[in-house]
């Protein structure tokens, strides 16, 4: 066998462990529940401790806003409450967000944002460095307005009926402002990993929380991102920022001063439909990865499914099949062309002894062995390949969909975007993949190969135990049926 041939093999044989792996890595053993925060029947006004931690600023700009000798409002932080039938949210007179809900929301704020006082948080620059805002607020029904006369600053706060709260800062002169995404890193056992994440110049940019990173350029809207849910704050248009992500704490400086700050804040779970419907992109914070336009086609197939028969495990399992029929074509031309590879194994074994001084001899002898057997070396990876992106598109939709969070499958398997409390799911695409590995016509004689092929399946299983269980089963179900496949080629092709 050529080396040329035993790469491309291997390259196919091993593509899926890679997409696997890199989500595997120091996966943590807690998994929180799904407790919903309960809605405030009244409004707080709580005092709390004193608060006032200007912000330096690390930026070379020198430019300064005046302070006029009124009044500032008192840096003692109190807290209130908007809501409606649909959620609510607390803040406080720092204009910094304490809490936020919504029906729809499946986890708790605080689970999904950090335990953090206050996860989000706005300054001004003032003479030279940011500082926290401070406002006299007043509460009129969902309704916040306050003044900051010091800075000649308006603030209007509103809790609407779409999900939304708006957020509007005006002021006489142009002001430059910060804001601060404050969490903690933090990954489950489904491989969940919270990010803070953005809109940036074109596409949705991603920067684990806990890492190092920075950004600058166009920024439409930022937030947190954590286990399908997103609290996000999004601008009226886009701004132009210096990002800086630095143990846990994202600080995103507005470079242009500004007389009106205006935004909406949203924490809603990421189903892809509401997103779409808030406008702004905001479904591009689904990873739906470079696949997505194969990816949303497969999403409005789940969907379909389940609207005729509620149960988002047999709308994978039935999507599955059907992918799978579809690319059969492919899959036979693949596996008619690695038995013929096969044949010819014994043959090319005595080429390369025969010339093995003589690679250029070889070479040819062995072109032409593939002529007159009909093999092709690429004939069993290149339709493989082509089959690729329906897998990854497939595998992006199940890892992100919010519609599997708390579905249910059937009996152990309660929650499908979480693992098998069982294992069983795991310990069965093990076998199955195992018995496709049997059956798979091998065109190597390499024993080193070959025992690298037969301990994938395991390999697989252990990466595997620990992921969404309505990806297991999609795996599981493919694999499965492609050993019905490959069992109708062998017939009609013996």
């Amino acid at each position: 066998m050529n080396n040329d041939q035993r790469r491309m093999f291997l390259a196919v044989a091993l593509s899926a462990a890679v997409l696997f792996i890199w989500q595997a890595y120091f996966a943590p053993k807690d998994q929180f529940g799904t407790k919903k925060s309960s809605v405030t029947t009244a409004v707080k006004n709580t005092v709390e401790p004193t608060k006032n931690n200007p912000t330096t600023d690390n930026s070379n700009t020198t430019t300064s806003n005046p302070v006029s000798n009124t009044t500032a409002p008192s840096e003692e932080l109190k807290t209130y409450t908007l809501e409606n039938e649909k959620g609510h949210i607390t803040l406080n007179n720092s204009l910094g967000i304490v809490d936020f809900s919504n029906a729809d929301a499946k986890y708790d704020f605080k689970k999904v944002v950090g335990e953090n006082d206050s996860p989000f948080k706005i300054f001004v620059k003032v003479n030279g460095k940011y500082t926290r805002v401070y406002i006299d607020l007043i509460q009129e029904g969902n309704t916040l307005r306050g003044r900051n006369d010091a800075l000649g600053l308006n603030f209007l706060g509103t809790l609407d009926q779409d999900e939304r709260f708006r957020f509007n800062l005006t002021s006489g002169t142009p002001l430059a402002y910060r804001i601060e995404f404050q969490s903690e890193e933090k990954m489950l056992d489904n491989r969940q990993v919270r990010y803070f994440t953005f809109l940036g110049n074109k596409d949705v940019e991603r920067f684990e929380v806990g890492d190092e990173d920075s950004f600058d350029g166009q920024m439409k809207w930022v937030g947190l991102d954590f286990n399908f849910h997103l609290f996000a704050t999004v601008f009226d248009n886009k701004k132009v920022v210096r990002t800086v992500n630095k143990n846990g704490l994202l600080t995103v400086d507005i470079v242009e001063p500004t007389q009106s700050l205006d935004t909406y804040f949203i924490f809603v779970k990421k189903n892809y439909d509401l997103l779409a419907k808030l406008g702004d992109n905001l479904q591009l914070s689904v990873d739906f990865g470079i696949f997505g336009i194969l990816a949303v086609p497969i999403l409005r197939g789940i969907q379909f499914v389940y609207k005729y028969i509620p149960n988002y495990g047999v709308g994978i399992i039935l999507l599955t099949i059907l992918l799978r029929i579809i690319t059969f074509p492919l899959y036979y031309k693949s596996i008619v062309s690695m038995k013929k590879m096969q044949k010819v194994q014994p043959e090319l074994t005595k080429l390369k002894e025969k010339f093995k001084d003589d690679p250029q001899r070889m070479q040819k002898e062995t072109m032409e062995l593939f002529k007159r057997a009909g093999a092709n070396p690429l004939g069993g990876c290149f339709p493989m390949l082509l089959q690729m992106p329906i897998f990854f598109a497939f595998y992006q939709v199940l890892y992100n969909a919010v519609e599997l969070v708390n579905a249910p499958f059937m009996g152990w398997i309660s929650d499908l975007s979480t693992k098998d409390p069982l294992y069983i799911l795991p310990v069965a695409m093990a076998i199955a993949m195992f018995a496709q590995q049997k059956l798979t016509p091998t065109t190597s004689v390499d024993p080193t190969q070959q025992k690298i092929m037969m301990a994938m399946p395991l390999i697989f299983g252990f990466i595997m135990k620990d992921l969404p269980s309505g990806l297991v089963l999609y795996i599981f179900v493919s694999t499965l049926f492609g050993i019905i496949q490959q069992l109708i080629v062998y017939k009609a092709t013996d």
